[in-house]
């Protein structure tokens, strides 16, 4: 494509990497807009293009899209010329066209960047997971990482290979694999933390045990202090004792810390080593050659050396299990996947693990059995309970040629399908998937703790060091124990596990939540937008209403039989939208198979007319009647629907109502959007009258009727310029755009592929108070955040001052080093039970 630029709009279409959903393209949109507001941006993630129509030129462009985290490499053949409209329907139809066959899937993940997940092994704190986020941003060809220190996992999007992200965490100091299988990951990492739990009380009953009794013996009055030669040989042996345990109970630690000084840089536990080997050298320095200090310097700390270990350590133990439950609503999702499934192979039949199931493998599902893997029925019928994909309660029933998905539980009969989906590739598994790539995501609130920990552990040991100089220059005697203590307490109080698990925590337990009620988070920006709603924008058919016509009133002027089995015969034949529902109206008739259609014409927008035994029947609305001068009596026009009428040649036989029937819980929903001080507005294809009756019934405060898709587009625009953070539902094509717009779309589960890819949450099933349910959590997760981060905030604040000895001028006190480490402990217990209450919040809603 010719790049010479132009001082008019032009188009072009570019190779831009990174892109892995709309919410991407939504990015790129509204930085082009910024610069732009007229511009036109469409993307198409799963190609690696974009195509943007402005009168910025290339480079102007090109500029705005790397600066907004992807990579332009390249232009695409330049699109012919087409008009606005055309050019606009033409992207339309290509971005929203029907979802391709296999091979054609097959074909376009060549390029489609899915991201790589990582299991991260050797992270301790806030400063681990700064060191492994800076490495990975180094990295080129990475787009955008998150290093989640709840989970220990990174998320990483881009155009890296697997290799050449370990490696680069690897030359960090820290360790990482790979995730293939969440499942198994999940498994695994549940069984990891079970043993870590077991390792770290281990551990703290260790430094307890030793570091006790010392602190006990000091308490009451025993004495801490070398005077004698036999004090030496005591103390000097309960020095290798507290060597020995500080080996064993804290090697993990001093590696760590050597690890991370090797590499030039800093962690939690640098802090811990420091601050426990200062203690426990300075007592053997007191043990060895006590005449080196005078008397009243020559107190001991391996009671603090002992104890603070112990105390981390339990701390720790705490932590692991507390942090264990946050994963629980995932845990309940993986629990819908049957472990074993009953295969047929060359006329025989095998039990095999899940994992070893391949496509077009035939499963048989006896009774009560679950689904293992997505399929289509070949032989049986039953009834399916789909409630953990759709919301509901009721079965449905599936026969020969009925799809059928995992994690779905068999009724009362015996089914035999054909795997077409296995692995991560099944409906299930992708639910998962986006709930574990969710919960390892973070909200923009957290990148003031990541700036904070990026300078935290370096900041404190400045502060230990100063605070030691400044009880060398201005404390009173003993001035070396003083500057010992303070300096230690200050190392060892600061510890940033807190300020680590502030965010990730709360976040992981808030997707998880709000999983449970109905809605699935892309990430954790669309978590935090979903707090900030302040209007929410929804269409009407398939949202509203159930996106279902159907015949809700007859008015009959002959035999109901007869007329329903006219009706069945004329409607066999059409393709009208309104057909449906009236095949079920008459698909009842017992005289449906006997009659003979004949002359059949569809009369564009009008309805069908046919001639049955040689009589021609008339089927549609009140324009064709009149085309054949037909009276039309009846006069109470429908405020919602459609009135079809059935007429031979002479009179009226049958009047019909047909409506798209409000969803039960619209009403309930709409109402407790208002109680969250949410404008709810509704945009819709549908003529002015419906809109209006809709709108009124379930209490809408503002509608727009006859939209198109570009004018919910520019609504959406129009309402963000006013300041307003609009939330956009919708389950059709034509609200794509509007939810990629949106600061937060949501998709309907019942509605199409393209309108889930365009949204940052979607609802699992078609039940609107989810909606509500999902926003309600998310305001619950960011106050819960925000605690946290207050909490650790406020808690290294106030602690680290305390700690270098701010209060002894007042109240002659310097605050211990054991009583720091078991502070440290407590606040990350803390910010863990905090984020813990997340999972007992309510929504409103259910």
């Amino acid at each position: 494509m010719s790049m010479t630029e132009k001082n008019t709009a032009r188009t072009l279409e570019l190779n831009v990497s990174g892109m892995s959903c709309q919410g991407c393209v939504s990015k790129v949109r509204k930085a082009i807009e910024h610069h732009d507001p007229h511009a036109d941006v469409t993307g198409y993630p799963k190609e690696n293009r974009l195509v943007v129509e402005s009168i910025l030129d290339s480079e102007q462009i090109v500029t705005v899209i790397e600066s907004s985290g992807f990579h332009y490499q390249g232009a695409f053949d330049e699109p012919a010329h087409l008009d606005n409209n055309t050019q606009s329907n033409a992207h339309l139809d290509e971005a929203f066209s029907s979802k391709p066959s296999d091979d054609d899937h097959a074909q376009s993940n060549k390029n489609v960047d899915e991201g790589i997940q990582l299991s991260l092994s050797g992270i301790t704190c806030a400063g681990c997971v700064n060191t492994i986020q800076k490495a990975l941003d180094a990295l080129p060809t990475v787009t955008h990482a998150d290093v989640n220190f709840a989970s220990r996992t990174a998320q990483v999007s881009g155009n890296a290979s697997t290799d050449e992200l370990i490696k680069a965490i690897q030359d960090a100091g820290y360790g990482a694999e790979q995730i293939v299988d969440p499942a198994k990951a999940q498994d695994e990492r549940a069984q990891q933390e079970k043993k870590e739990y077991l390792r770290k009380v281990r551990y703290s009953v260790a430094g307890l045990v030793v570091g006790g009794p010392l602190m006990l013996w000091g308490l009451l009055g025993g004495s801490m202090h070398v005077e004698t030669t036999h004090d030496q040989m005591i103390w000097g042996a309960v020095g290798l004792i507290s060597l020995l345990v500080m080996v064993y109970a804290g090697r993990h630690y001093y590696s760590s810390a050597w690890r991370a000084f090797k590499h030039r840089h800093s962690n939690m536990d640098t802090l811990i080593a420091i601050g426990t080997g200062s203690a426990w050298l300075y007592s053997m320095a007191v043990v060895l050659n006590p005449e080196w200090l005078p008397s009243n310097a020559r107190h001991l700390y391996f009671e603090a050396s002992t104890m603070i270990l112990g105390l981390i350590n339990l701390g720790q133990a705490l932590e692991v299990r507390a942090r264990g439950k946050t994963s629980a609503a995932l845990k309940r999702l993986l629990d819908l996947r049957p472990s074993k499934a009953t295969v047929i192979r060359n006329d025989k039949t095998y039990e095999i693990g899940v994992s070893d199931i391949a496509i077009d493998d035939f499963i048989r599902v006896k009774a009560g059995e679950k689904i293992p893997v997505d399929g289509l029925v070949t032989e049986g019928s039953s009834s399916i309970n789909e409630s953990m994909l759709t919301g509901e309660p009721i079965p449905v029933e599936k026969s020969k040629g009925d799809a059928v998905s995992a994690g779905t539980v068999n009724g009362n009969g015996s089914i035999v399908y054909r795997a077409t989906k296995v692995g991560g590739d099944t409906l299930l598994a992708q639910i998962i998937s986006m709930v574990g790539k969710a919960q390892n995501s973070k909200p923009p609130i957290s990148r003031l703790a990541d700036k904070v920990s990026a300078v935290f552990v370096p900041s404190v040991m400045i502060i230990a060091i100063c605070s030691a100089l400044a009880w060398f220059n201005f404390g009173p005697q003993p001035v070396a124990v003083n500057m010992l203590v303070a300096a230690v307490s200050v190392l060892i109080i600061a510890c940033p596990c807190a300020l680590g698990l502030a965010t990730p925590i709360s976040t992981m337990i808030g997707v998880g939540k709000a999983a449970e009620y109905g809605g699935l988070i892309r990430n954790g920006d669309a978590l935090q937008k979903a707090s900030e709603i302040t209007t929410i924008v929804l269409d009407k058919t398939g949202t509203i209403t159930e996106g279902k016509p159907k015949v809700t009133d007859v008015t009959l002027h002959h035999d109901e039989d007869k007329v329903k089995a006219i009706v069945y015969a004329l409607e066999s034949g059409a393709n009208h939208p309104l057909a449906q529902a009236l095949l079920e109206y008459a698909e009842h008739s017992n005289q449906s198979d006997s009659l003979q259609v004949t002359e059949f014409e569809s009369v564009t927008g009008q309805g069908v007319k046919a001639k049955i035994e040689n009589k021609l029947y008339l089927l549609g609305n009140e324009a064709l009647m009149k085309s054949h001068n037909l009276v039309i009596e009846d006069k109470n026009d429908a405020i919602v629907g459609s009135k079809v009428y059935l007429a031979n040649e002479q009179t009226i036989q049958a009047v019909f109502l047909i409506e798209d029937e409000i969803k039960s819980t619209a009403r309930e929903a709409i109402t407790h959007l208002h109680k969250e001080n949410i404008t709810v507005i509704m945009l819709t294809g549908d003529n002015e009258a419906t809109a209006k009756a809709v709108a009124q019934d379930v209490s809408i405060d503002h509608y727009k009727a006859n939209m198109r898709p570009q004018d919910k587009l520019d609504y959406v625009k129009q309402l963000q310029a006013k300041g307003e953070v609009v939330g956009m539902i919708g389950d059709g094509i034509n609200d794509a755009p509007a939810l990629a717009q949106a600061d937060v779309g949501f998709a309907m589960g019942g509605g199409t592929d393209v309108a889930m890819e365009s949204a940052d949450i979607t609802l699992i099933g078609n039940d609107l108070n989810n909606i509500a349910s999902v926003i309600a959590i998310s305001k619950a997760t960011l106050s819960n955040i925000k605690q946290n981060l207050w909490g650790a905030f406020g808690y290294n604040a106030l602690g680290i001052p305390i700690a270098a000895g701010l209060l002894f001028p007042f109240t002659g006190w310097l605050l211990s080093p054991v009583v720091a480490g078991a502070a440290m402990s407590l606040s990350s217990v803390t910010v863990v039970l905090n984020a813990n209450r997340l999972r007992l919040f309510k929504p409103l809603v259910k």
